[in-house]
């Protein structure tokens, strides 16, 4: 019986072994992909998305495999074991690994964000090279870049749902049009610092028309805090159809 017994912990301590190697190479190997992903696409466009999608994510999965990984360790050096024994094992494993999921959690999401948003920016205002002469391209500005946007494209940045790059190459006239949310990237909160404060809704308090300009209110909520503000912006007059008027005057 004692033999069984002690048979039965090698393999408890085996497979747990085991287990704990395998969850850390998965999470090592995900990791290496991203990095392999994030190394191998030249376009910045292409790897601003991606980052901006997945790469919070990514950390996530890799660190839960990890808390996993280190729960089966702990726990694969058995030599006797009893009620109490299994419960206080099962209790201090549970325990630690969700102080460490809180932990990585909170970090991921409240600290992350300040460097992951500076990282986005390098590579949304990195210059663009022009595919047709090899040089960098230019940025234009947002009155310049009206020119090429169509209306649905224009109304779009008027409401502030959506906001556009407009990328030209002076010597041979390409450009590359790049789309971008609005209010997609948290900003810092005014109350408690973290950057969790994001628009949570949006309200044109009047539509914009030919004469006059519209305005719109964007209601913010802070993630973390709960701390609430709103705030006013103006929406520029219908071009299209201001301009028709002129001409028929």
């Amino acid at each position: 019986m004692e033999e069984t017994s002690m048979q039965s912990f090698e393999t408890w301590n085996t497979w747990t072994l085991y287990l704990a190697f395998g969850l850390a190479g998965v999470s090592l190997l995900i990791l290496l992909g991203h990095i392999i992903k994030l190394a191998a696409t030249s376009d910045s466009k292409t790897k601003y998305d991606y980052i901006n999608r997945s790469e919070i994510n990514i950390l996530m999965t890799c660190s839960v495999l990890l808390i996993l990984a280190g729960g089966f360790f702990a726990n694969s050096t058995i030599t006797e074991i009893n009620i109490m024994w299994l419960f206080v094992r099962v209790f201090v494993t549970v325990s630690m690994g969700l102080i460490f999921g809180v932990i990585i959690q909170n970090l991921l999401k409240f600290y992350y964000p300040f460097y992951i948003e500076k990282r986005l920016k390098r590579l949304r205002y990195k210059p663009r090279v022009s595919p047709k002469t090899g040089k960098p391209m230019k940025l234009l500005s947002e009155e310049e870049e009206d020119v090429y946007l169509d209306e649905g494209m224009q109304a779009e940045e008027n409401i502030f749902s959506i906001d556009y790059d407009v990328w030209v190459d002076e010597e041979t006239g390409y450009t590359k049009i790049e789309k971008y949310a609005g209010h997609l990237h948290a900003l810092q909160c005014p109350e408690c610092n973290y950057q969790t404060f994001r628009v949570s809704r949006e309200e044109i308090l009047q539509a914009p028309s030919v004469e006059a300009e519209g305005e719109l209110m964007k209601h913010y909520e802070c993630g973390y805090c709960g701390y609430k503000a709103k705030k006013t912006f103006k929406i520029a007059m219908l071009e299209s159809q201001k301009t028709e008027s002129t001409a028929t005057a």
